[in-house]
């Protein structure tokens, strides 16, 4: 999850008039998608408008809003423009936005529709936000600037406590166990599907079967499996912490027993922070964070319906991006 996830950027008595539309990536309805013209709401002195270039498929959040099974969530309702990974240009910077016209920037979600709700907003040709929200980004990122919250999400669950065990070697998965790496603490990977243990950068990727270990200090689950508790926990050491970083559609439990006889810690990583943002994206720009090699699907905003379908069951999709710029 993302600091979108409670969008404040304005009430909805601020939406009266509209000069701006865009067009958007609709779900209309669990499992019905369509690509929509909608009119955006009025930029006010601190906002920006931005022409987005790219937005990023989230595999967890969207696929749940896609399922209809998302949790009740604040501003959850249909019919509502997804996504909060978006990179595109600020065209319009309103005299108290701290924004500059031309500049290159991360926008995490948006809410400035009219007609449809945004949760979390991001998919769309153009946006309106609070100039207090973007993030410039780093020159040359391109599309792989979508990946910023997600990098932003791995730094807050890890970045002051590394794992020694990783669970999913997907972009998730992979973005912690880089900055593992980075902090001079590369954890081991474990992954079930074999085509996706490809790609490691420093650090091994393994079946969980193959792995023997049961001591581990602390595991970082990014798997979104509900029912792997019992045995994440049971491969810890005494006082050993299991992170739950991905995000939970059903409920979670555990056998007493285990936990107790290893005084087990369990910690959840929420929202990434703004500071999240900013000290991964110093680490991008400097060059010791890589997000080489973890996108690999980009299709043309036309083609959403197809780029969903794509995202959310092709397990060689570790991450798909739509592009925006010719959606005139």
């Amino acid at each position: 999850m993302s600091e979108a996830s409670h969008p404040s950027d304005h009430p909805p008595a601020e939406a009266a008039a509209a000069p701006h539309r865009a067009r958007a990536v609709v779900f209309e309805a669990p499992e019905r998608l369509a690509l929509q013209d909608v009119s955006l709401i009025a930029p006010g002195p601190g906002d920006v408008v931005v022409d987005i270039a790219f937005s990023g498929i989230s595999t967890g959040t969207e696929r749940l809003l896609w399922k209809g099974t998302m949790p009740p969530f604040p501003g959850l309702a249909y019919p509502l423009v997804p996504g909060y990974e978006s990179v595109g240009q600020v065209v319009a910077a309103g005299a108290e936005s701290g924004r500059q016209e031309g500049e290159t920037v991360f926008v995490p979600g948006a809410r400035c529709y009219q007609e449809v709700s945004g949760l979390f907003g991001g998919a769309a040709s153009q946006l309106v936000v609070a100039g207090e929200r973007v993030i410039p980004m780093p020159e040359g990122l391109g599309e792989r600037g979508v990946l910023l919250a997600l990098a932003a999400t791995a730094w807050h669950a890890v970045a002051e406590a590394p794992p020694d065990l990783v669970v999913g070697h997907g972009v998730l998965g992979r973005l912690i166990a880089r900055i593992g790496v980075l902090q001079g603490h590369p954890p081991t990977v474990w992954e079930t599907n074999q085509d996706r243990r490809a790609g490691a950068q420093g650090y091994p990727v393994v079946d969980p079967d193959s792995d023997e270990r049961r001591d581990y200090t602390r595991i970082c689950d990014v798997s979104g499996d509900a029912g792997l508790l019992d045995t994440l926990i049971g491969r810890l050491a005494h006082g050993g912490e299991v992170v739950l970083a991905g995000f939970y559609s059903e409920r979670l439990s555990f056998a007493f027993p285990s936990a107790f006889m290893r005084e087990a810690r369990l910690r959840v990583a929420a929202e990434w922070q703004r500071k999240d943002l900013e000290a991964v994206t110093a680490q991008i720009e400097s060059g010791a964070l890589s997000l080489d090699g973890l996108i690999t699907h980009c299709l043309d905003a036309a083609e959403a319906a197809s780029a969903y379908r794509i995202a959310f069951g092709d397990p060689d999709c570790l991450k798909m991006v739509l592009d925006w710029r010719n959606s005139g």
